[in-house]
């Protein structure tokens, strides 16, 4: 099967895409120049970001009164494809609109998904996508069968997104099928998080801390250390289960994937499940007292010792160079 058009399940607000949505895009274009972006919402003023990033088209639903994402969206693209406007692949991202749309729109047009992959490719007729399995040690390879359209997910991280010269993308505005019953609920109250500096998985720099810190006051050497790096603070698993910080501070396989030119790792010893969602920075510097820990063997820089001793040390040489 020949991949000559491709749509990407777009994301963003206010004139600006996630960066998920450029890594998507990114990768889309490099498989084919006609890729289109299919916004559940305001998709007109996403237009001159999304064609900075390739997308000749931008499908978009307009404003949906408060219905849930997913809903909308697999109706609209079942709708559009049945209509003849048919994509050979689908993109989407790994998050909860993306699956929600994904699983949906699957069951809508009777075919299967690839989700959590980290690459596709095309292969001649085949589309294959690249998942990782067993905590991301092996990396599964697997194509696609049937006449498409195929969807597959993708964890974020999985491409470098890279602006091109491209003009705003052509608008086309399409309409919502009515979805009986499953658009009674709707979303009443969205609440977001108040943060300061870097999101997580945007951040160039990252200073995360484990268990190692002995208790949960001693996360503040982290954020002070982040603070003066200009950095986002990050925490393994397992002191988020303790409930030292919040979810949406966790690096791993089951939080964020974050690929930072720079990782700090201050007492996380390395669980496979934590690699897996930091192994691809571009330079990593652990401290552990453990010389043992399984985190050494992916780090650029060991540091064995205490670091009780070590980030107050390390914090004071950043504060006496102004």
């Amino acid at each position: 099967m020949t991949v000559n058009n491709i749509w990407v399940f777009a994301q963003g607000s206010n004139g600006t895409i996630t960066s998920f949505t450029a890594e998507l895009l990114t990768k889309a274009r490099s498989l084919t120049p006609n890729v289109s972006a299919f916004v559940a919402g305001d998709g007109a003023g996403l237009a001159e970001a999304l064609g900075k990033f390739g997308a000749k088209k931008v499908y978009s639903t307009g404003d949906l009164g408060g219905r849930f994402a997913g809903v909308a969206a697999a109706s609209t693209m079942q709708a559009l494809i049945a209509g003849g406007d048919k994509p050979d692949l689908i993109l989407f991202p790994q998050n909860y609109d993306g699956r929600d749309t994904i699983a949906r729109l699957s069951v809508k047009l009777g075919v299967t998904v690839l989700t959590n992959s980290v690459d596709i490719v095309v292969n001649g007729d085949e589309v294959v996508a690249t998942t990782p399995i067993f905590g991301g040690n092996v990396l599964f390879a697997a194509a696609f069968t049937g006449s498409g359209p195929h969807l597959a997910s993708f964890r974020p991280k999985s491409f470098a997104a890279e602006e091109c010269s491209g003009a705003p993308a052509e608008v086309v505005t399409v309409t919502v099928p009515d979805t009986g019953k499953t658009a009674a609920a709707k979303v009443m109250v969205v609440h977001v998080e108040e943060t300061s500096g870097p999101k997580l998985d945007e951040a160039n720099i990252v200073v995360a801390g484990g268990r190692g810190l002995g208790e949960s006051q001693n996360f503040a050497m982290v954020e002070e250390l982040s603070k003066l790096l200009h950095a986002a603070p990050g925490a393994s698993r397992a002191i988020v289960d303790a409930g030292w910080v919040p979810y949406s501070y966790q690096v791993g396989q089951t939080g964020k994937v974050v690929k930072p030119s720079l990782y700090i790792a201050a007492g996380i010893s390395g669980a496979t499940q934590h690699m897996v969602g930091m192994k691809g920075s571009k330079n990593i510097i652990a401290i552990n007292k453990d010389k043992e820990a399984p985190i050494f063997a992916v780090a650029d820089l060991g540091i064995v010792g205490d670091l009780h001793k070590v980030l107050p040390k390390l914090i004071a040489a950043l504060k006496a160079r102004g």
